[in-house]
């Protein structure tokens, strides 16, 4: 089985989102997954042009001269594409939309009625098709704001996504809390380890059996520490940077 992430955190390696990304991952190679774990901001890619030369002009192809061939390249052959993205204003990363957006190379132009009544395109024929565009998706995401209701965009996408791809999800985390899974506390380190183990055990469990179980689902779940510590904690956090940073708006 191969495993390919991609990390649309602007952060890259320095990122609570890698962070996540490095222990799921961990545990998938301790499953036996083949893995592969892509830096969006490491690369170039450009944004979509909707020119659609991909469909007509040099089929299965994108006429644009940047690093989205090679990140194709080293995703292929995929069974389960991982989408790791900071929430970003309750959506995923535009570095990751940037992303998506340029895997349009891989539709079929047609569009059609699904059994449910949907208009969407239909597979392309199995020599033309690349595997990646029908890989089965996992979602990673941290956030900053302690909820998980701040996810719902993010959750109905990754769903949407699977559903215009003809694929399913086998699994959704979010960390509400993810801003401190870098935090350097000491007295953090072992809720933060707790947390990445759980990580590890949802790659493990999604190698060998293709779904996260309840159990280690509802554990990942729940916050790293009360919301109230972390909202005092954080906005404490929050007064000492600005302190000294007087806001363009105030006039005195």
């Amino acid at each position: 089985m191969k495993i390919s992430l991609i990390n649309g955190s602007p952060k890259g390696m320095e990122s609570n989102t890698n962070m996540m990304a490095t222990a799921f991952l961990t545990g998938a190679q301790e499953a036996g997954a083949e893995t592969v774990n892509i830096i969006l901001a490491d690369n170039e890619i450009k944004h979509c042009k909707g020119c659609f030369s991909c469909w007509f002009g040099t089929p299965g192809c994108c006429v644009m001269d940047d690093d989205m061939a090679g990140i194709l390249s080293m995703a292929e052959g995929a069974d389960i594409l991982v989408l790791a993205t900071p929430l970003r204003y309750g959506n995923i990363s535009g570095l990751l939309k940037v992303f998506i957006e340029r895997m349009v190379v891989f539709s079929n132009p047609y569009i059609v009625k699904d059994r449910a009544g949907e208009t969407r395109h239909p597979k392309k024929s199995a020599e033309s098709e690349s595997p990646l565009y029908r890989s089965k998706l996992v979602l990673l995401a941290p956030g900053g704001l302690s909820q998980r209701a701040h996810f719902q965009v993010v959750s109905l996408w990754i769903k949407r996504l699977a559903l215009n791809n003809l694929t399913e999800v086998l699994g959704e985390i979010y960390a509400p809390q993810g801003a401190l899974l870098t935090n350097s506390a000491e007295e953090l380190r072992p809720v933060i380890d707790n947390y990445l183990q759980l990580l590890k055990q949802a790659g493990q469990e999604i190698v060998l059996d293709s779904r996260i179980s309840d159990g280690t689902g509802n554990l990942l779940e729940q916050n790293l520490i009360p919301e109230e510590i972390y909202l005092q904690q954080i906005n404490g956090h929050f007064d000492f940077l600005l302190k000294n940073v007087k806001h363009p708006y105030v006039t005195d």
